[in-house]
């Protein structure tokens, strides 16, 4: 049943009159007139008699009316719950890849369970492509990753952007002077899941320099690249705020003066519509969280969404 027709019908037994109702709900009569008739039809009774005195409800109307102020009155009052977010209760399933869960994921979970107590919390981990197969099928409510989706009912919002650079162990045989990006190409290429969009964003750049055969490595573990880079396996091609520590301590170090792949952005996205809005305010919380943590990262490791 549409909550907007229900609505409507209360109004118009309350003002006894489509013309008032149409100006307490900002609409026109004859759209009040069509919401009443499509709720006459839905239930299979008349609910109104009009005369010379205005508009009355019928008896079949006034019983409707008491189901349909109970029904209103419990939206309002859940409403009202929603507002206070102590009384918020269910379940919030949220997707993240792995560059998101070993970055700031962590803290928006403690900020969500500070801010929603009685609010339980679902996390599951996944590459990009599978978080966004699992969100269109109805099983994430919202996804961190990679890719703005084009899929009916669901937004976007680009959270941070993360500068992929060039990693390799000090002291290496890769760690020399004067790499070339084809120096590069020669050695094993070590990033994220195939198909990614940061191994999609690697083979189109070396294509575009003309190298067509590079050997890349995929993996899908951001701490199992880190250790597969650390341990000599290959260059790793990752953003630099997740090996910020092994770049401290010494243990890696950067690639300089060597053209770098396409910064990646983190995509939040999420379905829209009726029962929605906790949605929205936990990915308004995720743009702060997201904000903190960029603000305490060394700069250049953390872009701002609509940085180039």
């Amino acid at each position: 049943m549409n909550l907007k027709f229900l609505e409507t019908f209360v109004w118009v037994a309350r003002l006894k009159s489509f013309r008032l109702t149409a100006e307490k709900l900002f609409s026109t009569q004859a759209s009040i007139s069509s919401r009443i008739a499509a709720l006459e039809d839905e239930m299979g009774v008349r609910l109104f008699v009009r005369d010379s005195k205005g508009v009355s409800l019928t008896s079949e109307g006034l019983r409707v009316m008491e189901y349909a102020e109970c029904i209103l009155d419990t939206m309002q009052n859940m409403k009202a719950a929603i507002k206070d977010p102590n009384q918020v209760r269910g379940r919030i399933r949220i997707g993240a890849m792995d560059t998101v869960i070993h970055t700031w994921l962590s803290p928006l979970v403690t900020r969500l369970m500070k801010c929603y107590p009685n609010l339980e919390i679902e996390l599951t981990a996944e590459t990009a492509s599978n978080l966004c197969t699992q969100l269109e099928k109805g099983y994430q409510d919202i996804i961190f990753q990679t890719d703005v989706l084009r899929f009916d009912t669901v937004r976007n919002a680009v959270l941070t952007r993360y500068p992929l650079h060039w990693v390799v162990p000090t002291g290496s045989d890769f760690d020399r002077p004067r790499m070339t990006l084809e120096d590069i190409a020669q050695q094993r290429i070590v990033t994220f899941s195939r198909n990614s969009r940061p191994h999609q964003d690697i083979l189109n750049m070396l294509h575009t320099a003309n190298i067509v055969t590079p050997r890349i490595n995929c993996v899908n573990s951001a701490s199992a690249i880190t250790r597969l880079v650390r341990d000599g396996f290959g260059i790793g091609a990752l953003p630099v705020t997740l090996v910020r520590g092994e770049l401290a301590q010494g243990v890696l170090t950067l690639i300089e003066n060597v053209p770098l792949p396409p910064v990646m952005d983190i995509v939040a996205s999420w379905r829209t519509g009726a029962g929605m809005e906790l949605v929205e305010d936990i990915v308004g919380l995720t743009r702060e969280v997201v904000g903190e943590y960029a603000r305490e990262m060394p700069q250049g490791f953390v872009l701002d969404a609509l940085a180039d």
